[in-house]
């Protein structure tokens, strides 16, 4: 099969060029980096990218080409894709497709080039950025004057446009021990399947449901999950988990919940330079010394007091863990043990499993509610 020249542009004026990977077109969104090595399945399909083009680090992809059983949710979710070498021929018991012809599937404009180190360099330097992926256009110029006019990842509500349309049911697995009420800013399905491992029955709400809907189930505790977007512009999403929080429900959030939990406590958020994307984030829980390496997607963090308690609306709280790379605020926790969240991701698909207690923890604090 051959492919077409590629280009890339960045709205800082910074041109890439290459072949085609994947549908063939042109595609705009947020130029971000993904360092992990492994799980590029799990990436691609992690409704968190929506809105974005995801170049990754690692300088092959492709090799175990594409399955039915990793997709974390139901269709590709990232706006383009950046690689350096696509493996030509895709090779394991599982596979089922390649990840270009899963690409063209669901119209997925990307592009194979030499410059992906030089590209993660500029944007560790510059920032993330708007930016657009053509095999149609050959002027840089007339693509560099539409990617300046793409709408910015900054006040984007992103959630609501990769949240479930219907609410569903995920049965838990053997005897049931809890009803979890989970709103979906953009779940990756490992999640619920996380705590229907642990006796959970899962409820899977839409991102707009309101705190009387949630508590209308009469849930054990409630989640609130990753997602997209600028969580400033999901203040529908933070009325509700307040309402929550005031009926003293045992809550944890992870990533844009995260993000979600801080804001109902009073707390901003604010867009990071470049974001943490990728399976190798060391993340330090300070009130125990451990250290985490444990799994990332967000551009956007929680702006907390680290230097001990706050006072916020439900009680007193504190930044639970910090990132050692940047010292970010990577997870928070009312000091009565009731609500908590973390900024990674402890379903661990696909990334390291040193996180996955949080489940067990989160089923602690609902028994404890009891």
């Amino acid at each position: 099969m051959t492919h077409p020249p590629a280009m890339l542009v960045l709205e800082d004026g910074r041109v890439f060029h290459g072949v085609g990977f994947g549908a063939e077109g042109e595609t705009f969104g947020e130029m971000v980096f993904n360092t992990g090595m492994t799980g590029y399945q799990e990436t691609l399909t992690d409704p968190s990218y929506a809105g974005q083009i995801v170049a990754m680090t690692a300088p092959h992809i492709g090799n175990t080409g594409v399955n039915d059983d990793d997709p974390e949710s139901g269709r590709i979710q990232v706006a383009g894709y950046v690689v350096r070498e696509p493996a030509r021929v895709a090779s394991n018991w599982r596979s089922r497709r390649s990840l270009d012809d899963e690409l063209r599937a669901y119209g997925v404009v990307g592009i194979a080039m030499p410059g992906t180190r030089a590209l993660t360099r500029h944007l560790r330097d510059r920032g993330a950025m708007r930016g657009a992926v053509s095999t149609a256009e050959t002027d840089p110029e007339a693509l560099l004057e539409r990617v300046r006019q793409s709408p910015s990842m900054e006040g984007a509500d992103l959630a609501r446009r990769v949240t479930t349309a219907e609410p569903y049911v995920v049965p838990a697995i053997g005897e049931k021990r809890f009803t979890v009420a989970a709103v979906d800013l953009g779940i990756k399905s490992m999640t619920p399947h996380r705590m229907a491992e642990r006796g959970c029955e899962v409820h899977v709400l839409p991102a707009t449901v309101t705190a009387e809907e949630i508590l209308a189930r009469d849930p054990d505790g409630v989640f609130f999950s990753n997602g997209p977007g600028d969580p400033a512009a999901t203040e529908y999403a933070v009325t509700a988990l307040r309402g929550v929080l005031e009926a003293g429900r045992p809550f944890f959030g992870i990533c844009l919940g995260n993000q979600i939990f801080g804001r109902a406590l009073g707390l901003g958020t604010y867009k990071l330079r470049f974001g943490h994307r990728g399976v190798n984030q060391p993340v330090q829980d300070r009130a125990t010394g451990r250290v985490e390496i444990s799994a990332h997607n967000h551009g956007f963090a929680v702006e907390a007091p680290v230097d001990g308690p706050f006072d916020t609306p439900f009680g007193r709280a504190e930044v639970s863990h910090v990132n050692l790379n940047d010292g970010c605020v990577e997870g928070l926790r009312l000091l009565d043990g009731r609500a908590f969240s973390v900024q990674y991701h402890p379903e661990a698909a696909a990334g390291p499993h040193d996180s996955t207690g949080l489940f067990d923890r989160f089923c602690q604090t609902m028994e404890g509610a009891r």
